[in-house]
């Protein structure tokens, strides 16, 4: 009985997440909220994550130029230090980790604002006098969230590629050249072009979780402690499976075009 109570809740609780995605694209599409509430929430979860990404970007890239250049050096492959830094920062790594970093210091801080607001009866507050919750709170951040998180995941994979050269070239003296001449041979569009794709759809998974489970939130402030943690694990679980079945989507995808269009320039 309860296994079966708790598939049920599973299943509501997906079914209520759903619905309140395409609710607020709805709202949205309808009647776009307001300039200043979409700009203070690119400010928020843009400008005042750089610190964090940037941190985050660098250090990943040193310690993956540091373990790559141990590993192929004696092999002879030291040249491959900048192309693996590189791959990995713009396709993987870079999207990843700023997604695990936005959600953590934006999502969690998400949760907690629309969970506290939903306890102390604000959002009720906001229906009674005709304003849509999803225009006024929601909106805005799904708008933001999914502007700011490419435009985050590429300037993470910059400094990823700067902190790797720094290594590289700096502590291990490995010429300039045999970091960064590799780069535009092997490094494609598609590349970048995936690297974008996760992160704007990790955008989405991080505001539109957060917010739901602020929106849901009962039981006052133990309550919202509660939504704050669970919303962040739930984050982190969907952005880690969402990875792999978007790398394996795009590969294949990536496949098939290749495929077709070389058999139509036969």
């Amino acid at each position: 009985m309860n296994g079966n109570g708790t598939i049920t809740g599973l299943l509501a609780a997906i079914g209520d997440y759903v619905i309140l995605v395409f609710s607020v694209i709805w709202v949205t599409i309808r009647r776009a909220p307001a300039w200043v509430l979409v700009r203070d929430q690119l400010f928020e979860i843009g400008v005042m994550s750089l610190p964090v990404v940037a941190i985050t970007g660098f250090s990943t890239g040193m310690v993956l130029a540091a373990q790559s250049f141990f590993q192929l050096s004696d092999k002879g492959l030291a040249s491959a230090t900048g192309l693996m830094v590189t791959k990995a920062m713009f396709v993987e790594l870079g999207p990843v980790l700023t997604a695990f970093m936005i959600t953590g210091r934006v999502g969690a801080a998400m949760c907690a604002e629309i969970g506290t607001m939903r306890v102390t009866e604000q959002i009720d507050a906001m229906r009674s006098m005709a304003v849509n919750p999803l225009r006024y709170l929601v909106a805005p951040r799904f708008i933001a969230g999914t502007m700011m998180m490419p435009l985050l995941s590429v300037f993470s994979s910059i400094m990823g590629i700067i902190g790797g050269y720094m290594i590289a070239v700096g502590y291990y003296k490995m010429a300039p050249n045999s970091y960064i001449d590799p780069l535009p041979i092997h490094i494609t569009l598609f590349d970048f072009f995936s690297g974008l794709v996760k992160a704007l759809v990790f955008g989405m998974i991080i505001v539109s979780i957060s917010c739901y489970k602020g929106m849901t939130t009962t039981g006052g402030a133990a309550g919202v402690g509660r939504s704050t943690t669970n919303s962040v694990v739930i984050c982190y679980s969907v952005i880690l499976i969402v990875n792999f079945l978007l790398t394996l989507g795009l590969n294949s995808s990536y496949t098939f075009l290749t495929q077709w269009l070389s058999v139509r320039n036969l």
